[in-house]
């Protein structure tokens, strides 16, 4: 019995493992390069040059790889890749990279992606996330692991998500997130720590008041950030999980909420 629907239309040069599944009237460009166990369901189109890993479901009415919505993309031949094991619900669009982002938009490993989701061209996902219905990145966004993107959260271009961060509800958020931040709010503000997350991914009470101290550092403390680094710099001698502060500052490109 053919895994894949009498109605889809596959194109000849697209390359998908044996064992992969394609829904009714699913369409699969040539330059799609699909894994194994990876279930495709009906009325999606897989385009591009897209390339899924292993063990990933596509649910109904998903666009996956089409053109970036980029007034400056012509056409370039440029990339979507996802990675193993995501689950990525109804009608969520992916968009491909372009030239001036480096030509890649790239989504990690067990994430879970639920239905209407937006990710647009060029953004870069880790692992472990949740995005929530409705939820939209722009252009250049990244993502770290084990961040948590409520319902409807809109993500500016550029902006740089924390590891561990959580996105309320609704938030409009126009700054980069730094780890284990939670904010909330039509113009988002950091509100604490993702206490609850933290607990999830088996951080130990200690674990926790060390990162809720950085947290103090870089909001309660009234240093100056080149102060409030240093401050950061001397715990994470001691306490690994506050480096991460650490390289959110030296590396993110865009302001960030305060």
């Amino acid at each position: 019995m053919s895994l894949i629907h009498e109605t889809a239309l596959v194109d000849p040069a697209a390359k998908l493992a044996d064992d992969v599944e394609v829904g009714a009237f699913s369409i699969i460009g040539p330059k799609v390069t699909i894994g194994e166990g990876s279930r495709i369901g009906p009325h999606v189109v897989v385009t591009g040059r897209t390339t899924i890993g292993k063990d990933n479901r596509i649910f109904q009415f998903a666009s996956i790889g089409e053109e970036p919505q980029d007034k400056k993309y012509d056409g370039e031949d440029t990339e979507l890749i996802i990675g193993d094991n995501n689950s990525i619900r109804e009608l969520c669009t992916f968009s491909r990279g372009t030239v001036q982002g480096g030509g890649k938009t790239i989504i990690g490993n067990n994430n879970w992606i639920m239905a209407c989701v937006h990710i647009a061209h060029d953004c870069i996902l880790g692992d472990n996330i949740i995005m929530a219905n409705n939820a939209s990145l722009a252009g250049h966004v990244s993502v770290g692991d084990w961040a948590i993107l409520s319902g409807y959260a809109l993500i500016h271009q550029f902006c740089h998500v924390g590891e561990h961060s959580f996105t309320s509800f609704a938030s409009h958020v126009n700054q980069s997130i730094p780890p284990y931040v939670t904010v909330s709010g039509e113009k988002a503000r950091a509100k604490g720590i993702n206490t609850e997350g933290l607990k999830r991914r088996g951080y130990s009470p200690e674990q926790i008041q060390q990162v809720r101290r950085a947290y103090k550092v870089l909001y309660r403390s009234g240093l100056r950030l080149e102060e409030a680094r240093g401050r950061l710099e001397e715990m994470a001698e001691e306490h690994e999980e506050v480096r991460p502060w650490i390289e959110f500052l030296d590396t993110t490109e865009k302001s960030f909420i305060r």
